[in-house]
């Protein structure tokens, strides 16, 4: 370890988080590997590290024997300032190299309020922001994750980005990337033949023109860039990498313990969700290969914790034999196994009373709106009935406490629909009263709402963010109809919300205030104790971008969108079908109750067949 680490790390916050050496680490021998590639992620290191898709990645490239994979996080501001001070280039932990010695920069981008972060990292290790003064093939830099939904906000410091799942996707990548690199190719040499691959957006390969109003009128594709770049995605999940022998922390972090995913994709349509239609098609792990690896992930670490993941876990269709198969191994070892992601409509009592034997914890349900007739606009296909129904049994199970989870603002909202949030809240509490056995023990309902937010690539991608005065009034409205002790009520940050949404739905101009933003000190946004709101002002006002533009306009349905040459597999035109019933507040079938021909079927191979 460098002298100067071993003398700064004793004066800031865990230390454990810039050390590497954890048990399951993955070190490599330099001299007998062909390309290097440093991990990136644009947080600390408690976060990075429990984030199931840093974890597949690491270890599917790591799979390979002639490529080495490290991982490089984020340092809290206390470090970040010490390196600084001692000039101390940020640096991977497995190997304690420079991140600039890294053949590949890769960058997992899953939250918008990271980007300032990854000019950041940049910037420590001594590398230039934007691709076009990278002149070089190496080190090559580039991004992947959910964010790149739409690419074109980061478009102008990345090389390329990985869109869709990366398992396959990042591998070809190294093969080409080796083969450009070990032939003396030019760096627009490689791009071009990078743009070939499926799955991959080369920025530089196409040219935004805007209209006199400021809207896009096209993003012109130059020669050799294809007209759309369709997400990658993995068909087989039973046959995929999957890390049964997990790094396991040296420090505590997020979540400390074993995850193992269920399935990818979602059966409802939520038209809020970009995740229910990014993730498409359905693709599921058998229970077999469930038990298989959960029990392997157990045994390789030594958690005392697992967790069944996916983005609605309770829609698995082998939920009951996967937990019967894991719960015989778990239970007489007193690992504890958890289900979040849970459905009203579909809560199975039995299986929680089983799971939580070791744990009992809090349940917590999504609703997201306060009455029928929104969530039915939503596409929720949750009835208050379901819910206060799930309520009475798992008071009458035991439970003593219930989070609720909603969204302010979403596309028709009244104040009724407002009010209605606290009524429900109400009518869960009056259930606990009638229901609980042991009201000794009291409850805790915890209300907690967001700022609904349009998301590209979603059914509400062309609706306006309301601005931070009318959602303020409105948590202010549901505040005041909250009453009742034993609900507490939570609510997210207007000026975040704002933030996140120009991000979200930027075009490329939006990268300037970025990176004016990070010359003002801007990093770690997606923390409270880093965010500020003046700064992002003063950031847009500095790259002439008026934030409004992008986050409270409501986009004409024949507007060019920033992300219209990525697409998810789902076709636009079921898109603007859903946005038109959710104005008639018509629901629309799940995918299993009925097909909607979104066009994602088209992703997978001939004879594979969705599992939704």
């Amino acid at each position: 370890m460098d002298k100067r680490l071993r003398r700064i790390l004793p004066t800031v916050q865990k230390p454990a988080r810039y050390t590497g050496g954890e048990y399951n680490e993955i070190v490599k021998d330099k001299a007998s590997v062909k390309l290097r590639m440093a991990f990136c992620f644009p947080d600390v290191y408690e976060i990075g590290m429990s984030n199931l898709g840093m974890r597949i990645l690491y270890g599917c490239i790591n799979e390979v024997p002639e490529y080495a994979c490290e991982r490089v996080f984020a340092p809290w501001g206390d470090m970040a300032e010490a390196m600084r001070r001692e000039n101390i280039p940020l640096y991977a932990l497995e190997s304690g190299d420079p991140v600039s010695e890294f053949d590949v920069i890769g960058f997992s981008l899953g939250y918008e309020m990271a980007y300032p972060t990854v000019l950041d990292m940049l910037d420590m290790a001594g590398i230039p922001l934007r691709s076009s003064e990278r002149t070089g093939l190496t080190p090559l830099v580039f991004a992947g994750g959910t964010s790149m939904c739409n690419p074109e906000p980061m478009a102008p410091f990345m090389d390329l980005m990985a869109i869709g799942e990366g398992e396959e996707l990042d591998i070809e990548l190294l093969r080409l990337f080796e083969k450009a690199r070990d032939a003396g190719w030019s760096k627009a040499e490689f791009l071009r033949e990078a743009a070939s691959i499926p799955g991959i957006y080369v920025p530089s390969l196409y040219e935004p023109v805007y209209k006199a109003d400021g809207t896009l009128a096209e993003l012109r594709p130059l020669p050799g860039a294809p007209e759309t770049v369709t997400k990658r995605i993995v068909a087989d999940l039973d046959k995929s990498y999957f890390p049964t022998k997990p790094i396991v922390p040296s420090t505590e972090i997020v979540h400390d313990r074993v995850n193992v995913e269920l399935f990818r994709g979602c059966v409802r349509g939520c038209r809020f969700c970009q995740a229910g239609y990014a993730y498409r098609p359905i693709r599921a792990r058998s229970p077999e290969t469930v038990i298989s690896q959960g029990i392997e992930s157990i045994r390789n670490t030594g958690c005392q914790e697992a967790t069944l993941l996916s983005l609605s876990s309770s829609d698995y269709r082998y939920l009951s034999e996967a937990c019967d198969g894991l719960l015989e191994y778990c239970e007489p070892r007193s690992v504890s196994l958890s289900l979040p992601s849970l459905r009203a409509d579909n809560f199975s009592m039995e299986l929680m009373s089983r799971l939580q034997k070791v744990r009992r914890g809090g349940l917590t349900f999504a609703p997201e709106a306060g009455t029928q007739r929104l969530r039915d606009v939503i596409n929720k296909n949750v009835t208050e009935e379901e819910l206060l129904n799930t309520c009475r049994i798992a008071f009458e199970g035991g439970w003593n406490g219930i989070k609720l989870y909603f969204m302010l603002g979403l596309p028709t909202e009244t104040d009724e629909d407002v009010l209605g949030i606290a009524g429900l809240a109400d009518k869960v509490l009056h259930t606990w009263r009638k229901y609980s056995p042991n009201r000794q023990r009291g409850v805790r309902i915890t209300v907690s709402t967001s700022c609904f937010i349009p998301k590209p690539h979603s059914p509400f991608q062309w609706e306006a963010q309301v601005s931070m005065d009318e959602y303020r009034r409105r948590v202010n409205l549901l505040r005041g109809a909250i009453t009742a002790r034993s609900i507490q009520y939570n609510w997210h940050d207007a000026s975040t919300s704002f933030v996140e949404a120009v991000l979200s739905r930027g075009d490329r101009r939006v990268a300037d205030a970025i990176e004016c933003a990070h010359k003002m000190g801007a990093r770690m946004e997606a923390w409270s104790d880093y965010f500020d709101f003046k700064r992002w002002l003063a950031a847009f006002d500095a790259a002439g971008i008026d934030p409004a533009f992008y986050a409270s306009r409501e986009r004409a349905e024949d507007e060019v969108l920033p992300w219209c040459r990525v697409s998810m597999g789902v076709k636009a035109g079921l898109l603007l079908r859903e946005r038109h019933r959710a104005y008639e507040a018509r629901l629309s079938p799940d995918c299993r109750a009925q097909c909607s021909a979104c066009g994602a079927l088209e992703l997978l191979p001939e004879g594979v067949k969705c599992d939704g």
